[in-house]
């Protein structure tokens, strides 16, 4: 039986990499996707179970329109989506679409509870 996926979309590596590190500690599989059109190609070919998603990504494709695409997709419906960002502003825009939503820098524990309890539902 194959691990239950997160997909991380964050521009910036060693901050992805330590999430993917969080996340695998936990038992999931992790792929990150660097750009908003990355992700949204991803998010065509699977269905992951978490998506941690950074609202300012480089290019076309913000965090935002991640966000709103994956909420639209009824096949992503059971995908839970938290959101990380370093604008209160931002993070206050999405709150309501987002099962959670931290701020950067991000204390690794709430993420591990996340996880853990995410883990636990399923």
């Amino acid at each position: 039986m194959s691990k239950p996926t997160a997909l991380i979309i964050e521009d910036d590596k060693d901050v992805a990499d330590l999430y993917s590190h969080v996340l695998e500690s936990h038992g999931l599989a992790t792929e990150i996707a660097a750009t908003g059109e990355a992700a949204l190609a991803r998010l065509a070919a699977s269905a992951p179970i978490l998506v941690l998603l950074d609202l300012n990504l480089p290019s076309g494709v913000s965090g935002a329109d991640v966000l709103q695409h994956i909420r639209a997709n009824r096949r992503l419906a059971g995908t839970r989506v938290v959101v990380a960002t370093g604008h209160p502003e931002l993070a206050d825009a999405v709150r309501a679409q987002a099962d959670l939503v931290l701020l950067k820098p991000i204390d690794v524990t709430q993420l591990s509870g996340f996880a853990t309890r995410l883990q636990q539902k399923g």
